[in-house]
């Protein structure tokens, strides 16, 4: 209520009430957060059209340089409002304030690169703009922030990457060629991003290579619907096979992405059924007695996705010839537990029509 009760009384009468909104940006630490948020509403309200967009013109060059101020916030939470600002405010004025973004880029800090990233984002819509032929030019250049050395530069580069290829594909096809291998390079656990953290008389893992690599798994999901073929699909695959034996998170996308697969590409798929069915690791795997009701939870969910994707592959012509998938499902009605999930599957299957579906908006 409090960022829209600012942002209605500023629209009001912006003369008088945005100029207050941005001093108690500078003056109000504690409160920057939320008037920050009114900002935000501020300039989408103000965007709804040419009177009120004209109306906010003047103000642009204040609005951008104060956002700029804060774009080195180490709260990943206010960043994230400080781009979507900059990125609603590049919309008004795209021939002057996209070239001034992508100038940002040529900072040191990974800070503003990230949050200069992230507005990218909030400039992409499904519908035709017309900053897009703008775009077009120079997305490359944003992207290329997929090699920083900063593991979180890299991350929201790839968040801004899968927007782009689900809402408007057409800016981002004739770079894949260029951008594919960066993006595979993110789908690999690397150990020197492992560590142990000591809790108590108890010792955790953290990955902190994780996030990227969900990041990464998300885009290669996105890019089977938008630029299936712009893809080696044999490379793709050789990514997915390593997604299967990955974290939790990981295995979950790569199963949402054999279910794509064998309607999308059946015969690539089934020429690498014998190392993309690995029954034994899924049927044997255990819960420690001991755990938490959510690891159980998060087992048996992920047994439920694995033979989602089974009962997909043996959709895929020729499969029944396939002697992987004829032991795995024999393995998998060997045991009534299995069995009882399998039978429930297939049901959901047959009156759904198979696929499921992951938002990558």
């Amino acid at each position: 209520m409090y960022p829209t009760y600012y942002s209605n009384v500023s629209v009001g009468n912006l003369t008088q009430y945005l100029p207050f909104v941005l001093k108690e940006i500078e003056t109000q630490p504690k409160r920057q957060y939320l008037l920050l948020h009114s900002l935000k509403e501020i300039i989408t309200c103000q965007s709804s059209s040419d009177a009120t967009v004209e109306q906010l013109t003047p103000f642009v060059s204040n609005i951008w340089s104060m956002l700029f101020n804060h774009c080195e916030c180490p709260e990943e939470g206010t960043r994230n409002v400080v781009a979507e600002c900059l990125g609603k405010l590049t919309l008004i004025d795209s021939a002057n304030l996209l070239p001034k973004l992508k100038d940002s880029l040529k900072t040191e800090s990974s800070y503003v690169k990230s949050t200069v990233v992230t507005a990218v984002k909030f400039t992409i819509s499904d519908q035709p703009q017309p900053i897009d032929s703008l775009l077009k030019t120079c997305i490359g250049d944003f992207l290329d922030t997929m090699q920083d050395p900063d593991i979180n530069v890299r991350r929201v580069a790839l968040i801004t990457f899968n927007s782009v290829a689900h809402n408007k594909p057409s800016l981002i096809r004739d770079l894949l060629e260029n951008i594919l291998p960066h993006l595979y390079n993110e789908t690999k656990v690397k150990k020197e991003l492992i560590r142990e953290v000591e809790m108590g008389p108890f010792k955790h893992t953290v990955d902190d290579g994780l996030d990227i690599r969900k990041a990464a798994f998300e885009c290669m999901y996105t890019l089977l619907d938008s630029c299936l073929d712009r893809l080696d699909i044999f490379e793709f695959l050789n990514h997915v096979e390593d997604g299967l034996k990955d974290h939790y998170d990981v295995k979950m996308l790569t199963y949402l992405m054999l279910v794509r697969l064998s309607t999308l590409s059946p015969n690539a798929l089934l020429q690498r059924f014998e190392r993309l069915i690995e029954p034994s690791e899924l049927l044997t795997t255990k819960v420690r007695a001991n755990s938490v009701k959510q690891e159980f939870e998060k087992q048996d969910e992920l047994k439920r996705s694995a033979m989602r994707a089974i009962s997909a592959l043996k959709t895929v012509p020729d499969s029944d010839k396939s002697p992987q998938l004829n032991e795995f499902i024999n393995q998998i009605r060997s045991s009534p537990e299995l069995a009882l999930i399998y039978e429930s599957i297939q049901k959901d299957s047959s009156s759904h029509g198979g696929d499921s579906i992951m938002d990558t908006s």
